[in-house]
């Protein structure tokens, strides 16, 4: 072997394999830490970095070409008015309601219902002055109505006698005035006992029920089925000559009561069923004192309406008795009467007729309007 070849050093090479390895790793070792910091780089970014701002949808005062913050329009030029600033109050104060308000009843509701209608004040208006006349018709009439001269038959108004004479020579102005005082009271004396007769059946009817129901209900039909204006005629020809105030007031209730026995009946069979009666009947009340505290008043609504209009129609039927001379005697000033006499003179005096026919129908108009007006007063269904 020559001299002069050289052989390497295994420990030479060792240190030298040993350097190069840890050269490499600590290559590796920088180059890893170096990409794991490009890696964090962007991750600190993203945290420390600010949310982008949501597009607002603009207002009204942002203009017609008000975009969001992403720059897209949000609205088209035209529709600014669809949108609307954000209400600041809450819901607590959008639905509070006052506490220490009084509870309104079905009577409190009518009556702010009443008071909002002309028709109301009208009718109020006619029927106090008809009430009026009638309680004291010498306040307005100084002549005496049964007091007759035949030289002023016929005769022209005068300042003291403004609707002039009758055939009979009469003031008409007072017989006018004082002939509302028969006529108002057989109406409201009619009124008050066909609604306790016709209220008592028709409320017994319908809170019993059963036989008891039956029963009166046929009864009731038979009396529906007799004409009230003819079956008065045919009785008071029984009183005839001998007639007066109570008994025209009796024939009319006689005849009159079926009207306000079924619309009773009918209200006390819808108001029996309702909770509060059950409730009552589960605290151990009678039925009789269920009837009377409970059902009934919430029943009368129907029958205050009915027994108003009904009013009207018992003035017009006891006219129309003491037009066919059957009806109150000649003594007592009626209106009815009144326009018996002036048939007579329907041609050539005219005048005579329209005063007390004006008077009746002002009257029995006042008296239905009223009954007209409270019936929506009291009705919910009737009520917009």
């Amino acid at each position: 072997m020559p001299d002069n070849l050289d052989i390497p050093d295994s420990t030479e090479s060792a240190d030298n394999t040993d350097s190069a390895d840890s050269s490499e790793s600590t290559d590796n070792a920088d180059s890893t830490e170096s990409t794991e910091g490009q890696d964090q780089k962007p991750l600190e970014a993203q945290t420390h970095e600010q949310p982008e701002p949501e597009a607002r949808w603009p207002r009204p005062s942002d203009g017609p070409r008000a975009t969001g913050a992403t720059g897209a329009t949000a609205v088209r030029i035209g529709q600014e008015h669809f949108v609307a600033d954000t209400d600041e109050q809450g819901l607590g104060a959008v639905d509070a309601v006052a506490d220490d308000s009084a509870p309104s009843s079905m009577w409190g509701e009518a009556w702010k219902q009443l008071r909002r209608r002309p028709i109301f004040w009208v009718s109020a208006l006619l029927i106090a002055v008809a009430v009026l006349l009638a309680v004291a018709p010498g306040l307005i009439a100084r002549a005496t109505p049964t007091y007759c001269q035949l030289n002023n038959s016929y005769g022209p108004p005068t300042v003291q006698h403004p609707f002039g004479f009758d055939r009979q020579g009469c003031d008409i102005f007072a017989r006018t005035i004082y002939g509302a005082r028969a006529s108002v009271t057989v109406g409201v004396l009619t009124t008050l006992l066909v609604t306790l007769l016709g209220g008592l059946i028709g409320a017994l009817a319908g809170f019993f029920g059963g036989f008891f129901d039956a029963l009166l209900s046929r009864i009731t039909d038979v009396f529906f089925a007799v004409p009230f204006v003819l079956a008065a005629i045919v009785v008071m020809q029984m009183f005839k000559g001998r007639s007066s105030i109570l008994t025209v007031v009796a024939v009319l209730a006689l005849f009159g009561w079926p009207q306000i026995a079924r619309i009773t009946r009918g209200a006390v069979m819808s108001v029996k069923n309702e909770d509060f009666v059950t409730a009552s009947v589960s605290l151990g009340s009678g039925r009789l004192a269920i009837l009377l505290r409970h059902v009934l008043p919430n029943a009368a609504a129907p029958i205050i309406v009915t027994a108003t209009v009904e009013l009207g129609i018992f003035i017009v039927a006891e006219a129309t008795l003491s037009f066919l001379g059957i009806g109150l005697p000649a003594s007592v000033v009626s209106w009815g009467a009144d326009i018996s006499t002036a048939n007579v003179a329907l041609r050539d005096h005219i005048s005579v007729l329209l005063y007390p026919a004006g008077a009746l129908a002002l009257t029995v108009l006042g008296f239905v309007m009223m009954g007209d007006v409270v019936r929506d007063a009291l009705d919910p269904k009737a009520r917009k």
